[in-house]
């Protein structure tokens, strides 16, 4: 149904229309949700009229925002993203669980032939109905009620949504799913990090479920959820206002800035006392608490020369795809490399490894590399599992020289990914509705194939099979990977980081038993996952399972900063922005170390017993974490997560004012050599 011509006369007189069509292009469709359905919903519903007055000028933020009772509207995203698991074709019997304002109800009704929603308090299902009553959405129905029990009068239901996070599935609900129907709900023991399900109605009594993404959603309170919202509210989402540091803050803060290393600057930073510290060990994990703060890159540039130079350390391994990795890998040692028709690290974020402060390092390492015999180079190489296309190309291109009938039966098997070779993400979206076969076990054996000659080719040339080998693996765990991060399940993560964590390790297999290698990374890889939130969702990652494998033979550093400028985009795909870093909050770790008054630090954690107690800086608290994206509007609920520092890091890294990397572009570089990395 479409709503009064009225209200969008209002909404276009205030060019809320237009802010709205924004907001579904930038916030919605270019984060991935594309059932047309659901766009064309999303746009044509007023939200701010479901906002209370003085917020109105807030509607198309990609924000949750206040409404009354202490309740929130979900931000358009979530709204979009969960309207579109529920796989509507339209006229559907549609029950809502949580109205809140009415909004969600309301984008439903514009695809479903009735929805019937459900809230618990009074106040709020009041007005909810009459709002969508004066708005013309005649097919909605509002009930005040307890939303575990759902609406008994009225199933079954071909959808049901649950906008609000509960220990399980309620009994009640799924006995009101439709057969076929489907049922998406945030389920989670640990309050807080829900992980989104989708359960499906097979029969009168089997049900299938599956995980599709990580989010953070109220609690779901009735006879069948929670007991009491206060107490299964996320501690790290609760409101309140700055308080004065307490008597044990104080003295914790005392002691941080005891027991940090102070240095005037990366350039003149005496690190002995931490290459004491990191003694025998075989890995060292440097992480950054954003992708584009200058100071980390260089200083990670720092600690690495010295663990080269002084420590003997063999490769880097950075969070990189590995073709790109690998243009930098043949510069630095000095390889033959002939000119390539692309240009390294080309996929967004470019800024990411495309920026003065990588380009510094890397001449270092090629003017180092050239004093040494050629088998002592230091390699440099990448671990991360985005560049299908560039690795499927590598992969044919060796078997071209070394086993042309090989390549031939490759080029059949990986030309089932050739259609979305632009945008293998819609080859997840496609597989997944079940559009499109799975390209699975095409590209699996094209790796079965390649590693059962592993000896006759190895023979030939091992670095060159290394780099097949490598970018076939890549293959086989990059579809895997689409498939199932079109959803953003916690699967997804952890196939990445297993991925990066194999490549390791084969890393390290290759390049003999006594190498030792240098990792670069974000701190949520690099750090112990199982010290953080993300393994009540179920995520682990590379620190984690390095610590697992090597013991204390692996190094996990962490870095952080209070304020300053940081590189990143608010939209993936979008356009590079400077952005102003905000400072960090009372409740953080962060502010702790702020606190010290110190521009610049760092902290051995590994055996500062008094500082990993319950009672001291091992109390779990909340931490920041920017990736390529930052939104500061949303900055507390989108980039803070509670994790225990001493238990997550051996060592932490503090600037306390940091600047944004310098991005380079082709025109920057043009002048260097055609085999260097980032030319053209």
């Amino acid at each position: 149904m479409n709503h009064p011509d009225s209200t969008e006369a209002y909404a276009g007189s205030d060019s809320f229309q237009s802010r709205r069509k924004w907001m579904v292009e930038h916030h919605i469709a270019a984060r991935g949700v594309r059932d047309k359905l659901v766009l064309e919903a999303m746009e044509r519903v007023p939200r701010e009229l479901f906002l209370p007055e003085k917020l109105r000028e807030f509607a198309y933020e990609d924000a949750p925002l206040p409404i009354a009772e202490e309740q929130t509207i979900s931000q358009p995203y979530i709204v979009a993203f969960m309207a579109e698991a529920l796989l509507l074709k339209g006229g559907e019997r549609v029950l809502e669980i949580g109205a809140g304002s009415g909004y969600a109800a309301a984008v439903l009704s514009e695809i479903a032939g009735a929805v019937y929603t459900v809230e618990r308090l009074g106040p709020l299902a009041e007005r909810a109905a009459i709002l969508l009553a004066e708005l013309g959405y005649h097919n909605v129905h509002v009930l005040h009620g307890d939303g575990t029990k759902g609406w008994p009068k009225h199933p079954p239901f071909d959808a049901i949504v649950v906008a609000a996070g509960g220990p399980r599935v309620p009994e009640s609900l799924k006995h009101q799913l439709k057969i076929g129907g489907r049922l998406v709900m945030p389920v989670g023991s640990d309050r807080s990090g829900p992980e989104l399900v989708r359960v499906t109605r097979v029969s009168a009594n089997e049900y299938l479920s599956e995980d599709i993404a990580d989010v953070r959603f109220v609690p779901l309170i009735g006879d069948e959820g929670w007991t009491s919202a206060q107490e299964q509210r996320p501690a790290g989402l609760r409101g309140g206002v700055t308080k004065p540091l307490t008597s044990e803050v104080e003295m914790l803060v005392r002691h941080i800035g005891e027991a940090a290393e102070s240095f005037p600057s990366i350039e003149a930073a005496d690190l002995n006392s931490m290459l004491s510290r990191i003694g025998s060990t075989r890995i060292v994990l440097l992480g950054e608490s954003t992708h584009g703060t200058s100071e980390f890159y260089r200083m990670r540039d720092r600690i690495t020369r010295d663990l080269i130079i002084k420590k003997g350390f063999r490769f880097i391994a950075v969070e990189a795809d590995w073709p790109d990795a690998a243009r930098v890998d043949h510069y630095v040692r000095h390889f033959q490399y002939p000119p390539s028709e692309w240009t390294a690290f080309a996929r967004f974020p470019t800024w990411m490894w495309r920026n003065t402060e990588v380009r510094d390092f890397v001449s270092w390492l090629r003017k180092y590399n050239g004093t040494l015999d050629h088998e002592k180079r230091i390699a440099f190489h990448g671990l991360d599992l985005y560049s299908l296309y560039d690795s499927i190309r590598s992969v044919l291109n060796y078997l071209d020289e070394v086993d042309p009938d090989s390549a031939r039966i490759a080029r059949e098997r990986y030309g089932c990914l050739t259609p979305w070779q632009h945008d293998p993400a819609t080859y997840g979206h496609a597989a997944l509705t079940g559009s499109y076969p799975l390209c699975e076990p095409h590209v699996v054996r094209a790796l079965t194939d390649l590693l059962a000659k592993r000896r006759a080719y190895a023979e030939h040339d091992g670095e060159r099979f290394l780099d097949a080998e490598q970018n076939a693996r890549l293959v086989a765990n990059a579809e895997r990977y689409y498939r199932i991060m079109y959803y953003g399940s916690r699967a997804s993560w952890n196939l990445r980081d297993s991925h990066m964590f194999e490549t390791l390790t084969n890393l390290l297999s290759f390049h003999g038993p006594d190498s030792k290698v240098v990792v670069w990374a974000h701190n949520s890889h690099i750090g112990n996952a199982a010290a953080t939130e993300m393994a009540a969702r179920g995520e682990y990652n590379l620190g984690q399972l390095c610590r697992k494998k090597f013991g204390s033979r692996a190094y996990l550093i962490g870095f952080g900063t209070h304020s300053g400028m940081v590189t990143a985009a608010s939209d993936w795909n979008g356009p590079m922005e400077i952005k102003t870093i905000r400072p960090s909050i009372p409740e953080s770790y962060e502010r702790l170390c702020h606190a010290t008054g110190l521009a610049r630090f760092t902290l051995g954690l590994r055996n500062e017993g008094y500082l990993r107690g319950s009672t001291a800086l091992g109390k779990e608290r909340l931490e920041r974490a920017i990736g390529v994206i930052y939104r500061p509007e949303t900055e507390r609920e989108s980039h803070y997560f509670r994790a225990n520092l001493p238990l997550q890091f051996d060592e932490y890294v503090w600037f306390d004012n940091t600047h944004a990397v310098t991005a380079l572009d082709t025109e920057a570089v043009k002048d260097l050599p055609d085999t260097y990395p980032f030319g053209v």
